[in-house]
């Protein structure tokens, strides 16, 4: 199967994208990138740090009630790959809603940026650009467990 793109799908009601996707209190974010961009290196950081695995790889993405829901390809559901290590098992926890998107081809350059979106099944959802961020695994951890301010902060 060839990768296949967020982008690629975005017009899509399903679809099954080249990803890792990880969840923390149900919430779960999508960690996308080239090969050997460090998907599956960061959703086992995470998962280190109290995360579940949704899946590794290949993340099906469906729509239902206005949600994008991500969970495992059936043959691949519970494995993740640990390089120079092999193949892990892992209790899958998936489905759930997808929240956020994490970039790892795309660095952000701002100290504090603008909150941007990406489309997934033609839904909305948050972007965030993350190539060489520091403290990438507790960062997204402590965004998924809590969120992050607002925009209109501090003037809310």
């Amino acid at each position: 199967m060839p990768d296949t793109t967020l982008s690629a799908v975005e017009n899509l009601d399903s679809a099954v994208v080249h990803a890792t996707c990880v969840a923390v209190d149900g919430r779960g974010i999508l960690i996308i990138g080239a090969s050997g961009s460090g998907k599956s290196a960061l959703g086992l950081q995470m998962m280190a740090a109290g995360a579940g695995l949704v899946a590794d790889d290949r993340v099906s993405l469906r729509m239902k009630s206005g949600a994008v829901l991500a969970d495992a390809a059936p043959n691949i559901s519970g494995i993740i790959e640990a390089r120079g290590i092999g193949l892990l098992q892992a209790v899958p926890v998936g489905p759930v809603p997808l929240c956020y998107v994490v970039d790892l081809d795309t660095p952000e350059h701002a100290r504090l940026p603008e909150h941007a979106t990406v489309l997934a099944l033609r839904q909305t959802v948050p972007l965030l650009r993350a190539a060489a961020a520091p403290n990438l695994s507790a960062a997204l951890m402590q965004l998924l467990k809590m969120g992050r301010v607002g925009p209109e902060w501090p003037n809310a």
